[in-house]
């Protein structure tokens, strides 16, 4: 690995399988799966192949919310993938999400099954196909969006960008660290400044944009990722902090949390859901 400081990019790049740090062994430049492997089916029509990371939970909070309306065709079966062994790349998985990455879901209520794969993608799916937690007049679904597709491209930078860099990478870039840090806190001013104003982003509704940005930036300034919690000075974001412990009070978005999860507290891990009794034998 090249020192920092004087690294000058070759004319042509070329991969570098040791570098990369704890992702090594999964990050490659080529798509397409790595092996054979199909991808287990349960007994609900909604078939999800996910992981608890932000992206992951966005959509399994979905799902337990839409459950808690009463909306029965939202059971789901959800299927742990390992993304730290490369299940991801499995050609059952790349069927669905040709991208490799979680979530993915399977819908097979219709006489034709249907793949969606990227989180907001799914949120959206799911709100149409339900009806709920996507306002159906025209100012209030467009500000909905807005904060649904900011999210989309706002989390990049923290999770690849300052996550990547200040909690994961083999060194530590002072640069990088700074630039993403920078970034990072000032998409916080913009959630702060916007809760400030309202309960909720798109208004004073709770809805899929609320579900997007929840287990990216309410976990962020509750210390629950990357350990980067006084770094940044996450108190600071007031009106984050009251928005994410008011979702977090959500018995749904409690449940949503703990599917497809393997760390932490054994009550908060339920590594597959097949059914709501699930939750049930979890120890206390």
């Amino acid at each position: 690995m090249s020192d920092a400081s004087n690294y000058t990019p070759p004319a042509v790049w070329t991969w570098n399988k040791a570098n990369g740090g704890q992702f090594a062994s999964i990050n490659r430049p080529i798509a397409g799966p790595t092996h054979e492997k199909a991808l287990p089916v349960g007994k609900h029509p909604l078939q999800l192949y996910s992981l608890a990371t932000p992206n992951g939970v966005k959509v399994t909070v979905m799902l337990e919310e839409l459950l808690a309306l009463g909306h029965s065709g939202a059971e789901y079966d959800a299927w742990l993938i390992s993304i730290n062994e490369g299940q991801q790349f499995g050609s059952g998985f790349v069927a669905v999400n040709p991208n490799s990455k979680i979530p993915a879901l399977m819908d097979h209520s219709g006489d034709t099954p249907v793949r969606v794969f990227e989180s907001g993608a799914i949120l959206l799916y799911l709100a149409e196909k339900f009806g709920a937690f996507l306002p159906t007049t025209l100012p209030q679904r467009a500000e909905c969006l807005s904060w649904l597709f900011w999210q989309m491209g706002s989390a990049p930078f923290l999770g690849g960008g300052f996550g990547h860099f200040y909690a994961y990478a083999p060194i530590k870039i002072e640069y990088a660290i700074d630039r993403y840090a920078m970034e990072v806190k000032r998409q916080l001013d913009v959630l702060n400044r916007r809760l400030a104003e309202s309960p909720y982003l798109a208004g004073d509704e709770y809805t899929i944009a609320d579900i997007a940005v929840w287990p990216w930036y309410g976990a962020l300034v509750k210390g629950q990722i990357y350990g980067a919690g006084e770094f940044l000075q996450v108190q600071d974001y007031i009106h984050v902090v009251r928005w994410a412990d008011q979702i977090a009070q959500r018995p749904a978005a409690q449940r949503g949390r703990k599917v497809n999860r393997t760390w932490g507290e054994p009550s908060s891990q339920l590594p597959e859901r097949h059914d709501a009794s699930d939750f049930d034998k979890l120890p206390t």
